[in-house]
């Protein structure tokens, strides 16, 4: 049976950790499936692990769209995020409802929007028209140029104050998941005891309310350098596929990933 939000904010509630990875074709939906992955994220990674790019600014609609429905072909348990590409929600509310609308008919169950307390129009605009919407705060890869690089963020005070209160305004504009990239551990911790939606870190630390990562990072697979929050399973699991990402789901269920060494 699929797995809903709701599924997702009870396992919150009773403080189950989420599993999230990222997922591009049906033969791995699969496969993370039935090791029991919780969430599927159709990333807008994408562009850096399976089309070469530098960043993943080149990735549009229409890759999201076909990655999709791909994924949901092959996942049947699996709740499915599907990334807006850059430059489609960054325009009027409307617009980015549109855009938003192929992604969720593609087989999506929610759509991801990189963005602060800039969002909060286009976010309660389609949250109040049945698109469900997951926030992603801190380092935000569509924003590399502005933001200098790959960089930890909210590590000054106020920019930390900063980052609690878009999580809350995120919250409030209705927003049903959290993605907490790149920040200090400590900050992670306190926006995720503010929050009444579950967080998922990615180099946020071990007290999100759940983990994401890159599959091909995780996987060891995509040649680029790694950062510091990614752990090499398949090397943890000795080559095999499927038990690295049974270890992924073991680990982060536990609390055992990510350790200190993975966080800011």
């Amino acid at each position: 049976m699929r797995i809903t939000l709701s599924n997702l904010h009870k396992m919150m509630r009773e403080g189950e950790k989420i599993t999230m990875l990222t997922c591009y074709d049906a033969s791995f939906a699969s496969l993370l499936d039935a090791a029991g992955v919780d969430t599927l994220l159709i990333g807008d990674s994408l562009g850096n692990v399976l089309q070469g790019h530098e960043s993943t600014l080149p990735v549009t609609l229409r890759d999201i769209v076909y990655h999709t429905a791909c994924v949901a072909r092959g996942a049947k348990n699996a709740f499915i995020i599907g990334d807006m590409p850059f430059g489609t929600f960054q325009v009027s509310p409307q617009d980015a409802f549109r855009n938003a609308a192929e992604i969720m008919a593609a087989g999506a169950q929610m759509v991801k929007i990189e963005g602060g307390r800039s969002m909060l129009e286009t976010i309660a605009f389609l949250t109040e028209r049945g698109i469900p919407v997951c926030g992603h705060l801190g380092l935000t890869p569509q924003s590399v140029h502005q933001l200098g690089g790959y960089k930890v963020q909210g590590k000054a005070e106020d920019d930390a104050q900063r980052l609690l209160d878009d999580a809350g305004i995120l919250e409030q504009a209705g927003a049903g998941m959290i993605v907490l990239e790149a920040i200090p551990a400590a900050l992670a911790s306190q926006v995720t005891a503010a929050s009444r939606v579950p967080t998922i870190g990615i180099g946020a630390g071990v007290d999100c309310h759940g983990q994401v990562l890159v599959l091909h990072d995780m996987l060891d697979v995509y040649p680029g350098k790694k950062a510091k929050f990614v752990k090499n399973y398949m090397k943890a699991a000795a080559g095999s596929i499927q038990d690295a990402v049974a270890l992924y789901v073991a680990e982060v269920r536990s609390g055992k990933f990510p350790g200190r060494e993975h966080s800011f």
